[in-house]
């Protein structure tokens, strides 16, 4: 039943999702506009590290997609709250895990297509990364999207309205972004904010996904990535999970 009212919910997200291509396209806007406007100025600049300067941003930017896109993905949930969608949905039989489930999935789907876009621009500006390497940065997009779409839509049944919704993502993402290296290498900057960057989840993700992009899949960063990002992802659907549990969404 789990496995199929959580395709049920997908099926039914997805769908809402399609009809909107201009979301869908206006989604990978911004790491675009970095790609085409900031990679430039960093070609042929010594960054550290293995690669080119595109294995080192372009990454960044595929994690800065799922970073940004999933911690606001509880927005919806909002909305269909103060429309009376969920309050219809509580009287149904539907598994309240596959209420959680079908949206993380959904939202996993959009940005893993928004982040092939991404590398696929990429690609046509000068990036040349290892076919293993792309796919695992696809992989890690997908663990970080249903990590923090878990934690916003769990965030979103606590919270009654966009006002307090906004500000509180906003000041997680931001310190979120500037410590974990998502531009540039922490390593270029001073060591006390190198070492303070350490303290960070998302640090570890990025490390993995610029390793991967120059050939190195059997490394140190790799697998502390690999197992932040599976920490992370299995606390934070535990996280979700309970909250929707405990307020049968």
């Amino acid at each position: 039943m789990l496995l199929h009212d959580t395709g049920l919910i997908y099926g039914r997200y997805l769908r809402q999702s399609l009809r909107s291509r201009f979301g869908l396209l206006f989604g990978v806007l911004t790491p675009l506009l970095y790609l085409l406007f900031f990679g430039p100025l960093l070609t042929g600049l010594p960054l550290g590290g293995r690669g080119s300067s595109w294995q080192v941003l372009v990454p960044g930017l595929l994690l800065q997609l799922a970073l940004f896109g999933a911690s606001f993905a509880g927005f919806s949930l909002i909305v269909e709250n103060g429309q009376g969608v969920v309050e219809r949905i509580r009287v149904t039989p539907v598994s309240r895990l596959a209420l959680l489930l079908g949206r993380v999935l959904r939202d996993t789907t959009i940005f893993a297509f928004q982040a092939v876009l991404l590398v696929l621009a990429a690609l046509v500006m000068g990036l040349r990364a290892p076919l293993p390497g792309v796919l695992i940065g696809f992989a890690f997009v997908a663990l970080l999207t249903v990590s923090l779409a878990s934690l916003s839509y769990a965030l979103a049944m606590k919270v009654r309205t966009p006002q307090e919704f906004g500000p509180t993502v906003n000041a997680l993402t931001m310190p979120s972004m500037l410590l974990s290296g998502l531009m540039l290498p922490m390593t270029l900057g001073p060591a006390w904010l190198d070492v303070l960057s350490h303290l960070m989840p998302f640090r570890y993700l990025v490390d993995a996904v610029r390793a991967a992009y120059a050939g190195g899949y059997a490394t140190a960063h790799m697998l502390y990535g690999v197992l932040v990002a599976l920490a992370l992802t299995a606390l934070a659907v535990s996280a979700g999970t309970r909250v929707f549990r405990g307020a049968g969404a």
